[in-house]
């Protein structure tokens, strides 16, 4: 598929039935034309890579059913609750705080961290891995990352509150190689 003519012609070809098929897994339209999106867009970086045309059905439908999975491990490892449900196992942070951070700030935070806390944070909070892929990266004990991003979070908040929730932490207690 090298043209924008081959492009709209294959999503006229399969996009009803890769809808389906979408519409099938997820059980709700914005979902399922979510799921279709994402796999032309997905197509339209990478189909260029396809050596067998002929298979690109098999292709799209693979690639809907991955992107599905994805997004379910997703919603399983991250699932929406009400905020009133979870209030006791907030972080302890001013209302305030929320008003006056943005990304650009806590990204800023975030890159003064010393590595062997910034790398697992942005593990976890950026890249969504879970502990288990953070300590196979990082190649180091799942418990070193588990206080690694525990401390991490609450430097972090040190820096960005200007207070010491928890004194005793500091960026040098855990070397680049070292555990904790």
């Amino acid at each position: 598929m090298s043209s924008p003519k081959d492009f709209e012609t294959l999503v006229q070809d399969h996009y009803r039935d890769l809808y389906h098929f979408a519409y099938s897994l997820t059980r709700a339209e914005s979902e399922a034309s979510d799921l279709v999106q994402e796999t032309f867009h997905i197509w339209a970086k990478k189909g260029s890579q396809l050596r067998e045309l002929r298979s690109a059905k098999s292709w799209l439908f693979t690639t809907l059913h991955r992107e599905f999975l994805q997004a379910r491990r997703h919603q399983t490892r991250f699932p929406e609750v009400e905020l009133d449900d979870v209030q006791e196992d907030l972080p302890p942070a001013a209302a305030s705080l929320a008003n006056t951070l943005d990304a650009a700030t806590v990204l800023a935070a975030l890159g003064e961290l010393a590595t062997a806390y910034r790398a697992p944070l942005a593990l976890y909070y950026l890249q969504d891995y879970s502990y288990r892929e953070i300590a196979d990266v990082l190649d180091v004990p799942l418990g070193t990352v588990q206080s690694r991003i525990a401390r991490g979070k609450a430097r972090l908040l040190e820096m960005l509150t200007g207070s010491s929730e928890r004194p005793g932490i500091e960026e040098t207690s855990a070397g680049e190689g070292g555990a904790a």
